[in-house]
């Protein structure tokens, strides 16, 4: 038994909650798995997972086990990196999750810049705006764009995105321009859902944080239906640069409210809090913060 790789499929058990899923995560045999814990527990002389045809939990001393085997794992890697990055190409496989319309629209032509420029490095990209979940879907970096960050989240910042409010001239000569975000109430505005209920929009009024009441008809949980029933005169709506900046340049939308400024987003690389991080995803990150900027 080579114990590192037991330790790695241990560890790998013990996040995803199954034997199964860490098998078809590791690439191998379900009977590989289950043979590496026994003689891990044998190696040891103590059960580390407690086993039922429902669910799988960790012993207590499964659980101090778990913590001592990824700070072992971390520091081996680390080693590693530290003693190779200077020299090698990068290599290997980056599972990235992208947000759609942001990783569309900028994140894929730099990507392929960089498989262009690293051809020993392989991208498996998952194109969603859900919040993944990245030590359980074995994720090594997601690029999430937000207003701040959770505690306990591991991330760098990469880029921001500037957010405007925009209509159409054809609703704003039908309906009137607001000059004060107070006045959204009466207008139909078009609302973004991804992160729930829309009922109100935030804008900096003399210096300070402010929310207001917005009227939603139409919903969806993506930025770029919203921008295009904006440009068919359906309403206004609050949307990212990225997603409207061809709007603008043909004059279908209108930015408003300009002297009332919204909080920028953030655009962030995430990255698993269990894990040092590759040389592979170090060299990706740097790569798509010089895209960015």
């Amino acid at each position: 038994m080579d114990r590192l790789d037991a330790m790695q499929i241990f560890v790998r058990v013990a996040e995803l909650g199954s034997f199964s899923a860490a098998a078809l995560q590791l690439g191998v045999a379900r009977s590989a798995v289950t043979r590496q814990i026994a003689a891990l527990e044998a190696h040891l002389g103590v059960k580390l997972m407690a086993r039922s045809t429902r669910r799988l939990t960790l012993t207590s001393g499964g659980t101090a086990y778990l913590e001592k085997c990824r700070v072992i794992l971390n520091l081996v890697e680390a080693a590693e990196t530290d003693v190779a990055a200077e020299r090698l190409t990068p290599r290997g496989n980056i599972h990235i999750s992208l947000p759609l319309s942001f990783g569309i629209k900028r994140l894929a032509p730099l990507l392929l810049d960089f498989s262009q420029r690293y051809p020993e490095v392989g991208l498996d990209m998952d194109y969603s705006d859900r919040r993944v979940k990245l030590i359980e879907e074995g994720i090594d970096l997601s690029i999430r764009i937000t207003r701040r960050l959770d505690p306990g989240d591991v991330a760098r910042k990469i880029g921001t995105s500037r957010l405007l409010v925009i209509a159409s001239p054809d609703y704003l000569a039908r309906h009137g321009q607001p000059q004060h975000p107070a006045e959204l109430v009466h207008h139909e505005c078009l609302g973004y859902t991804a992160g729930g209920a829309v009922q109100s929009w935030s804008f900096m009024v003399d210096g300070g944080l402010e929310n207001f009441p917005v009227h939603s008809r139409i919903h969806a949980n993506n930025g770029d239906v919203l921008s295009e029933a904006a440009a068919q005169g359906l309403g206004i709506t609050c949307q990212p640069d990225f997603i409207i900046e061809r709007y603008l340049a043909a004059g279908s939308l209108a930015p408003i409210l300009g002297d009332f400024p919204i909080p920028e987003l953030g655009i962030y690389a995430m990255l698993p809090s269990n894990r040092h991080v590759p040389h592979r995803v170090r060299v990706l990150m740097d790569f798509l913060a010089a895209g960015l900027a």
